[in-house]
């Protein structure tokens, strides 16, 4: 070694009163162009349909500025569509990303872990179960809040099995794909007995689709996914050092265990927010972090390019699904071509490793 060895260059770091961070350039800009593609395929959404509306024509009427028959079409008819999509796809990749990062592998998902499916089998129930408990369940309660209790029920279930004096990611998987099969044959079960008018309505719950959203639906998603968003923003920090190993974050001082479990809960509730929203959609959390990583050349998953990546993936199979076809179909399927061949990447990837 001598004297005119390169030193390898650090990033740039940025301190704010008592906060510091790293800049990082290029995944900045990364996230600012995935945040413009996103918003232009959001409004291109609006503007397709049998009353077709141009792109400039949507950006006036969202900003305040269009005309009054633009503003009934996209503000009452197909903004709740469009905003139900952007929400679940961002509360779907920033659940895949804290799932991937916990478990440090990247096959974790929601859907791996058995949340969405545990949602999908106590939406069922409700749906598939005759009687006048069951029915005042149903109408007190609601499709969405019975699919988000599901998925929090489910998502604990996991967590706790996986337990044994901290959760590694193997075991975490493991038993989430065990839970995920055994919630997927009672599913099954429940639509193999039930009513056939029950089963053609939780067939089409179950798809995962964006068709005929209400506001109210939109509403509850929205907050439940900001707070959620608040929540995982303030840990973040604390989270870092947890991609070094326990014994370095305790180290630093992080208690670990304490910020890994309210990461995973917050992503179990980001799920179950999304599964009540839009149904099950399968894959979002799956492809989005790793796409996003990819993109931001991040060692890990980043947190805030996922949950874009993720609005800009299911904005954009929506769209491919209302217009590629000669027939509609639920965005469900869409993601499901995308991700299924994506997942078999995956895996030979981690074969060849």
């Amino acid at each position: 070694m001598n004297g005119t060895d390169v030193q390898p260059s650090v990033p740039p770091g940025v301190r704010l009163g008592q906060v510091s961070f790293v800049w990082r350039p290029w995944l900045v800009l990364v996230t600012l162009l995935l945040m413009t593609a996103t918003f232009l395929v959001f409004c291109l959404s609006m503007g397709v349909g049998d009353f077709p509306i141009s792109l400039p024509r949507v950006i006036a009427t969202i900003l305040g500025r269009g005309e009054q028959v633009d503003e009934f079409v996209i503000m009452d008819l197909r903004l709740p569509r469009a905003m139900a999509g952007l929400v679940v796809g961002i509360a779907l990749g920033v659940s895949g990303a804290i799932t991937q990062s916990i478990a440090r592998n990247p096959l974790a998902s929601p859907d791996v872990l058995g949340i969405t499916g545990g949602a999908s089998a106590v939406a069922v129930f409700l749906v598939t179960v005759s009687g006048g408990t069951a029915a005042a369940i149903v109408n007190s309660v609601g499709l969405s809040a019975a699919a988000l209790a599901g998925g929090l029920g489910t998502g604990l279930l996991v967590y706790f099995l996986a337990w044994r004096r901290g959760v590694d990611g193997f075991r975490l998987i493991l038993i989430g794909i065990s839970v995920s099969a055994v919630m997927e044959a009672i599913t099954t079960w429940l639509l193999v007995t039930a009513d056939i008018r029950d089963v053609a309505k939780s067939q089409a719950w179950l798809v995962g689709s964006l068709d005929d959203r209400a506001w109210s639906e939109v509403r509850v998603a929205l907050w439940g996914t900001l707070a959620l968003l608040v929540v995982v923003s303030a840990v973040a920090f604390q989270f870092k050092p947890l991609h070094f190993g326990d014994e370095v974050a305790a180290g630093l001082g992080v208690r670990y265990a304490r910020v890994r479990a309210v990461l995973l809960l917050c992503a179990v509730l980001l799920a179950g927010m999304a599964v009540s929203a839009a149904g099950p959609v399968p894959f979002v959390a799956l492809v989005a972090p790793q796409v996003a990583m990819r993109l931001v050349r991040s060692p890990t998953p980043p947190t805030v390019a996922s949950g874009v990546v993720g609005a800009l993936l299911l904005i954009g199979s929506d769209l491919v699904a209302r217009t590629a076809l000669p027939i509609s179909l639920p965005v469900g399927v869409v993601t499901a071509a995308i991700g299924g061949p994506f997942l078999v990447c995956l895996l030979v990837r981690a074969n060849r490793r």
